[in-house]
């Protein structure tokens, strides 16, 4: 092949065929040819496509033509292709034998050549349409290294095909691209969880239609693929660790701790925001621990701590990965979760039916009271008992009443064994093991423990489908937790329009003259409100029969009308300096403030006949106040910092977000005005890049990254596994496997040690046999490291 002074020892390198054509020499010239090519329109008719006839001209190659780079001819060539109709690729390079650069390119229309032929055995029944015709169509540039262009040597027009339409140009591959701007609405789109098709009909719609979107549905697929693949770049384990250092970066009391097993690989992880950690001092004496949601094709049980807050939302105090169900793993996950509460115990917690739990909450918390799922109870008994569900039997009902309906332990053992008897389960496995366990399901047992109403795991439908939907099998563990994130801002964000709406709305108040309404409606919640005022409603169907009234001190016998059973209300009065009558304490054989938190109709109507129109202080309990987060959080050892860069970051993007979208609104309105906005964005853009670029070399300057510094000099930099230190580059912290020092078992420490109430020692981990969470040693990958690392850090503090 000849070639010019430039191109001396220079090799080419065919990609589709043997040998590129020849050049074509300097003094040659392009006789250009006569007519336009055709297209064919849907009807089958061939006509000259006049109007764009003037801008193909425009871009119409030739010799001799020069540019700057490789890219920039390409894309001219592309830009002719797509005003013609036809779709461009790359085609053989040559490479310089001197140095190795690139000095030629062959462009070719996308149908050069011809299909392979299928080198399989097996023959192919419907074998993908031809696309190839061995079209000639092309131009060759190469690279003149006097004067460092690019220069056409060789351009054909003619295509030995139809071109396509005008408007059929977004369909080409070569003009088909994701833009910078798009790939951002993709990924918003996608974090939030709508579907392929609805972002991709969503992006049509804004761009005007999907011609003019610029890239197709499957494009945007393959996109999502792409960034899922990168992110899983590390395993499964890195993007985890990757995930908690953002977190802990963006918040210093995002809490997070991993356990580990014998070959350094991940096992279990819990996490906990700040938030999180304030709603459970505030509403964490009753929670649930719910482990029936599971992973993804991994399988592995996804543990959620909620409960109830002062609007009886539920609220979500912490969540975790497991490897297994085991007592091990279980005792490992409530250790870890009293160390991010700083050691707060629960009053109540509420599981389902697993004796490996149960067996973890007795070694790790021995003074809660357990009780038992109700929901998950009356699925155990379908599951050992379904064929006494039917429509003639009343075995469900029966055994509902046994849960909720005695309150004597007699009258429940009595009716317990009529349910026996009745139905033959004398001899039943099941019905024994649950009767043992009774204390923990049973409300004559249960009434005694605060439990806020709380008798089940599944607190919220809503929150179970969105968990569900977030756990899906296809999605990896980035899409996860990306998930998991905007369900969390969710149900922060109906908190909040609970607490804006019992600001705008009064409360209902059916009985408007009564004190004892008055009082409360200034206190509690709504929901609480409706619930005390239905408790006001009905003690005005109670009649009270005097046992004892003597010196203040009362016992009155209360049953409301037409009901047998009777309750013993106790309680002792006096009068105040104003000769008021007020109540100093009170209490009712129901338990309803000893298990909810608010007073019964029973000892209401006690109150009522003591002639008391006041509720005592001590009887409204602050969870369940209006202003119960405005309560001081130093004495729940509770600490939140006002100057939250996170929230500092919501707070600017809540400003600037609006301007930008009203600028971009009105600017595409004249052309004059585009141009101009443009213009400057493009400045703007350059100068912020510059901006940040110049407080990354500088390392951390703003108060973020100084706070970050602080809490990095004070970390550890070594996990103790075995009595052996895992190899990690110096100065970059993760969390360390610590111990609480009575000795118990093995727990990491906070993200950025912001709870700390116990005095920590490190200790050797002595995890049960595990297998590996991520399937890969990430801690001794380099790169692993590098990725972990974030613009606001100081560079002395990474490797």
């Amino acid at each position: 092949m000849a070639m010019d002074s430039s191109q001396q020892g220079a090799t080419a390198i065919p990609l589709c065929q043997d040998q590129p054509p020849s050049e074509l020499s300097e003094d040659s010239t392009e006789n250009l040819p006569e007519s336009s090519p055709t297209r064919m329109e849907d009807d089958g008719r061939e006509e000259d496509v006049k109007e764009n006839e003037d801008l193909s001209k425009r871009y119409l190659p030739c010799v001799k033509m020069e540019f700057k780079s490789e890219q920039e001819a390409f894309d001219f060539y592309n830009e002719y292709a797509r005003i013609s109709g036809f779709c461009v690729r790359r085609h053989w390079r040559t490479l310089s034998k001197i140095d190795g650069l690139l000095i030629a390119r062959m462009f070719v229309c996308n149908k050069e050549g011809q299909k392979e032929k299928d080198k399989r055995s097996l023959v192919v029944e419907q074998p993908h349409k031809e696309t190839r015709s061995n079209c000639l169509a092309s131009m060759y540039v190469s690279l003149n290294r006097n004067t460092s262009k690019w220069v056409v040597k060789k351009f054909e027009e003619n295509h030995n095909h139809v071109l396509h339409l005008p408007e059929h140009s977004h369909l080409l591959k070569s003009h088909r691209m994701v833009s910078e701007a798009q790939a951002i609405n993709i990924d918003s789109a996608a974090d939030i969880g709508l579907s392929l098709k609805a972002s991709h009909d969503l992006l049509s719609a804004q761009a005007g239609g999907k011609e003019c979107l610029g890239f197709t549905q499957e494009d945007q697929k393959n996109y999502l693929r792409t960034r899922r693949q990168r992110s899983l770049k590390f395993g499964e384990s890195g993007a985890l660790l990757g995930y908690f250092r953002n977190q802990a970066a963006q918040n210093p009391y995002f809490y997070y701790a991993v356990q580990l097993d014998k070959e350094d690989m991940i096992t279990n992880i819990f996490w906990a925001d700040h938030e999180m950690i304030t709603d459970y001092a505030l509403f964490g004496d009753a929670i649930s621990f719910d482990t029936t949601f599971r992973t993804n094709k991994e399988y592995r049980p996804f543990a959620l701590f909620a409960g109830f807050n002062h609007f009886r939302m539920t609220c979500i105090f912490g969540a975790a990965l497991l490897y297994d169900e085991t007592a091990e793993s279980f005792e490992w996950l409530f250790k870890t979760f009293l160390h991010a509460i700083s050691g707060k115990k629960p009053i109540t917690i509420f599981t389902d039916q697993d004796a490996a739990m149960a067996k973890a909450i007795k070694s790790v918390l021995p003074n809660v009271s357990h009780g038992l799922c109700t929901f998950h109870l009356n699925q155990n008994a379908l599951k050992h008992l379904g064929h006494l569900f039917n429509a003639e039997s009343d075995f469900g009902k029966e055994l509902n009443a046994c849960i909720f309906g005695y309150e004597e332990p007699d009258e429940l053992k009595k009716a317990w064994e009529t349910l026996v008897q009745k139905y033959n389960l004398k001899d039943n496995t099941w019905m024994a093991k649950t009767w043992e366990i009774k204390e923990k399901w049973a409300h004559v047992y249960m009434k005694w423990s605060f439990t806020t109403g709380m008798r089940s795991t599944q607190l919220s439908e809503s929150l179970n489908a969105k968990l569900k939907k977030c756990l899906k099998s296809d999605l990896n563990i980035v899409q996860f937790f990306t998930q998991w994130d905007t369900i969390v801002l969710e149900k922060r964000y109906e908190e909040s329009k609970a607490i804006f709406n019992s600001r705008e709305k009064f409360q209902r108040t059916k009985l408007k003259e009564s004190p004892i309404l008055i009082q409360v409606s200034q206190v509690y919640s709504h929901p609480l409100f409706d619930l005390f005022h239905n408790e006001v409603d009905a003690s005005l169907r109670c009649g009270v029969k005097p046992c004892l009234e003597f010196g203040g001190q009362f016992n009155f016998f209360i049953s409301k009308y037409r009901e047998k059973v009777k309750y013993v209300v106790k309680g002792s009065v006096e009068t105040d300096e104003f000769g008021e009558t007020i109540c100093r304490d009170i209490c009712c054989s129901c338990c309803k403030f000893e298990s909810f938190g608010i007073l019964c109709c029973h000892a209401l109507s006690g109150l009522h006949r003591m002639g008391v129109f006041e509720i005592p202080e001590r009887y409204l309990l602050g969870r369940w106040r209006l202003d119960a987060k405005d309560c001081d959080l130093e004495k729940e050892k509770t600490r939140v910092d006002e100057n939250d860069p996170k929230l500092q970051k919501a707070a600017r993007f809540r400003i600037i977000c609006p301007k930008m979208v009203k600028l971009a609104t009105q600017s595409c309105e004249v052309q004059e005005v585009y141009e101009f906005v443009e213009e400057t964005v493009e400045y703007m853009c350059a100068k912020v890049a510059n901006i940040l670029l110049g407080a990354e070399e500088e390392g951390c300057t703003d108060a973020k990254s100084e706070e970050l510094e602080k809490h990095i000099d004070h970390a550890a930099t070594t996990t103790i596994v075995h009595g052996s230190s895992l190899k990690q580059p110096p100065d970059v912290y993760i969390p360390q496997m610590v111990s609480y020092e009575d000795g118990s078992q093995s727990i990491a420490s906070p993200s950025q040690a912001s709870h700390n109430p116990q005095t920590l020692k490190e200790m050797s981990f002595d995890p049960t046999s595990h297998s590996s969470w991520g399937g890969n040693n990430f801690m001794d990958n380099e790169a692993f490291w590098e990725m972990l690392s974030y613009s606001g850090c100081p560079q002395k503090f990474l490797k």
